[in-house]
Parts: C-alpha cells; structure tokens; sequence
C-alpha cells in the first residue's frame, strides 16, 4: 500500500483538468497509488477530448472542486477563508500560484502530498462527503479517487469537553 503523501499526489494528478501530461501519467498512476486504478483504467481507455468533456461536466458547475465553496451552505467562498488556505501554504514555504483559488482540491492535495499538512483536508470532511456522495450519484469513475481520499484522511480529533468549573 503507498504511502498517503503518493495517494494524495495521484489524486490531484487524477482531479486536475485532464492534460496530456497526466495521460502520460496514467501507467506511473495506476503503480504507484493502486486505489486511484479504476480512474486510471477509464482514464486510459477515454479520448482525450471526451475525458476532458466529462470533467467540465462534472466539476465545471460549482462548487466543483473548491473545498470552501462545499463548507458554505450559499456555495460561495468568503475572502477569510481563502486567506486561510493561502496562509498554510506560507506556513510550509509554498507560495500559491495559479488560476484557480487556493481551495482548489487538487492543489490541497499536493500540499498534504509535499508536505503531510492533511488539516485542510480533514477540516472540510463534511464537503469532501458531499463531493464524494454527488460523485457517487452521477455514477463517474472520479467517485473512486474521492473513496480513496477520504479513507486516507486522519479521523477527526475529538474536541474535549467543555471544562466543569463550580461557580464562583
């Protein structure tokens, strides 16, 4: 079994907008992180325009794969909670750089991977739940690196009771 930092690479690579490149990654895929094969093995055997075409398809209508746009029950992602995400890459001397938002699943992911920073992740399991059950419904492969993720994540840590202090 790999380890989660190769599990989580694999899942970004798997829920990034297809490219060449990940095509080209497809058989290093399906060795290194066995959990994401099932995507893999659709990935394989898929044109690259009807792969790319299934992925506007499920993620292009948001939430898509914004983790603070799953925490909020409007779908929308307030400016605090970016800032969130871009202060933990700072944390660990990455600097966010891209199109997308720094809630963008796949770039959570490569942080845990790079890193082992899984607080982001776990602190959004409800919106991982959620993708992961409207994955399920609309019956698509992506379904299965979602399962894989959410298996890996670090249980919650149990919140300690409120302290007890006689009344003054």
């Amino acid at each position: 079994m790999p380890s989660d930092a190769v599990l989580y690479q694999a899942a970004a690579l798997c829920l990034t907008r297809p490219d060449d490149g990940l095509l080209a990654r497809l058989p290093l895929l399906r060795e290194a992180a066995p959990q994401v094969r099932e995507f893999a093995d659709h990935a394989a055997v898929t044109p690259a325009a009807e792969l790319r075409a299934q992925w506007e398809r499920v993620f292009g209508p948001r939430p898509g794969l914004y983790l603070s746009r799953w925490a909020g029950a409007d779908g929308a992602a307030d400016d605090g909670s970016l800032a969130r995400y871009a202060r933990a890459y700072r944390a660990h001397g990455l600097e966010f750089a891209g199109d997308e938002p720094p809630d963008f699943l796949p770039a959570v992911l490569e942080l845990a991977a790079r890193t082992g920073e899984t607080g982001l992740l776990t602190d959004h399991r409800a919106g991982l739940e959620g993708l992961r059950a409207r994955l399920t419904a609309l019956g698509t492969p992506y379904a299965s690196v979602l399962d894989a993720v959410c298996a890996a994540l670090p249980l919650p840590r149990p919140t300690p009771p409120p302290s007890r202090r006689p009344p003054p």
